[in-house]
């Protein structure tokens, strides 16, 4: 089994007033930039990647996310709540299978016993 590393998704830091800025971080495995630029493109170095955050597309990106700083929040609340929901709908399916197993079970059981029970008639010797 080959482990393989993925690069890390940059996301901008935040300044003393709230404003979304650009700060270099350590690059060690690679990093995505998501301000649709350069669609899945990975830097490898923080020169290249230094070059991208100066581009007009990734400096328009930054001014965008600034502008829509309070439909993020509201969208990170709704994705919240959707992973909550989430995860009551997927134990209870988890409930669901776990009782169908149990009765898939029980009566697996029921069967062989019923079967282990009846004698075998040899459908050949009856005259």
């Amino acid at each position: 089994m080959d482990l393989s590393l993925t690069p890390d998704i940059y996301a901008p830091s935040v300044d003393s007033k709230g404003n979304y800025i650009d700060r270099i971080p350590i690059i060690k495995n690679g990093i995505i930039c998501p301000c649709n630029s350069s669609k899945d493109k990975i830097y490898k170095s923080i020169s290249s990647f230094t070059k991208h955050t100066q581009s007009m597309k990734h400096q328009k990106w930054l001014l965008i996310i600034n502008q829509n700083k309070s439909n993020y929040y509201v969208e990170l609340i709704k994705s919240k709540e959707l992973i909550e929901n989430q995860k009551r709908i997927i134990k209870d399916l988890e409930n669901q299978i776990q009782k169908k197993l149990l009765t898939i079970d029980y009566l697996t059981e029921q069967l062989t016993f019923k079967n282990k029970n009846i004698e075998s008639i040899d459908l050949l010797d009856i005259n």
